[in-house]
């Protein structure tokens, strides 16, 4: 686990807001002593999730997006540890691994353009070597079973989770993403948008369902050959649901449901499909806040979710006085997952 800056107990009493006749999260969450093995150590804990950070936009850049989303993991564990610990949601299930070490990646980073063929080529090249430590990360947490949460990055991490997730299985997984795209684009090279079709092509990826693609954003060469392998990779469409109300949000839970809970999935979720929501493709139109927790929630549910990603969320592009609202978003996500889950 060399690829990760461990978070300690320092920095997780720098970050806790201490009050009299409170209990926070960050007074009670476990991070690995400085001298332990962290696999040694996370193997003997109690705690069930595993809260990892993903500090890069790297894979948005590649994508033509806007960078920012690297800033996500510090607003969120800022606001996690501040969470009340309580008979809802205690902060003791939680152990704090800390964030993948991409300082030189993200340092290399500033000087290239997507646009530039070559730079291109670089690129994809800093998010292969980001793949292999993802993956490699994932693939040790849940060998240990336990429930990785990995916050932050773009959703070219998705390939690193499913990658990750079907190695310590032993075979390949299924996936759920909550997103406005399909990211299941073309082989062009990595990045945030073609995650999943790596995966897929390179047989991590059982099935696939898509919830909540919005039709003005997915290219017909993509709903091509989503059609030629539809016994593997649905969707639905937001637009279908919540403009021209064909279909119900909670029937579309539960067909989604049926088709990915016949194995081991990943639960996967890009903030860029809530309005408004400070990201690499900001929209103004899309699922609420309230309906993404209940989709949390609901999926948190079932015995096969192997991991959450909460990703794309970008603070550093929102307006100052507010960017800490991120965070505050995802410590939401978070305990919502849990409570769904720890009940299993």
């Amino acid at each position: 686990m060399e690829k990760i800056i461990p978070f300690t107990i320092k920095d997780l009493a720098k970050i806790t807001n201490h009050r009299s006749g409170e209990i926070k999260f960050g007074e009670k969450m476990i991070t690995i002593p400085k001298d332990a093995d962290a696999l040694d150590f996370i193997a003997s804990c109690e705690a069930k999730y595993v809260l990892f950070g993903i500090p890069e936009d790297i894979g948005v850049r590649a994508n033509y997006g806007r960078p920012g989303a690297a800033s996500a993991w510090e607003s969120a564990i800022k606001n996690i540890a501040n969470i009340q610990h309580n008979r809802f949601c205690k902060g003791s299930q939680i152990v704090v691994l800390g964030q993948l070490d991409v300082r030189e990646s993200m340092k290399n980073v500033e000087v290239l353009d997507f646009n530039d063929i070559d730079d291109r080529s670089k690129l994809s090249q800093l998010v292969d070597k980001i793949d292999k430590d993802v993956s490699h990360i994932i693939f040790n947490l849940v060998k240990l079973g336990k429930t990785p949460i990995i916050i932050g990055g773009g959703h070219n991490n998705s390939y690193g989770n499913i990658k990750g997730t079907a190695l310590a299985k032993g075979k390949p997984v299924n996936a759920i993403n909550f997103d406005a795209h399909s990211d299941f684009r073309i082989l062009e090279g990595r990045h945030s948008g073609n995650g999943f079709s790596y995966a897929f092509e390179e047989g991590f990826l059982k099935k696939y369902f898509i919830f909540g693609l919005h039709e003005n954003y997915i290219s017909k060469s993509v709903l091509d050959i989503i059609k030629k392998i539809e016994d593997r990779v649905r969707y639905n469409t937001y637009d279908s649901v919540s403009i021209r109300k064909e279909k119900d949000f909670n029937n579309e839970m539960d067909h989604a449901l049926e088709f990915i809970n016949d194995d081991f999935f990943g639960l996967e979720i890009d903030l860029d499909a809530i309005p408004n929501i400070a990201s690499s493709a900001m929209t103004l139109s899309g699922y609420s806040v309230e309906q993404l927790r209940q989709f949390i929630s609901y999926f948190g549910k079932s015995k096969n979710v192997s991991y959450l990603h909460i990703c794309e969320g970008a603070p550093d592009l929102g307006e100052e006085k507010n960017n800490h609202l991120i965070g505050k978003l995802i410590g939401h996500l978070v305990t919502d997952f849990i409570k769904a889950n720890s009940i299993l």
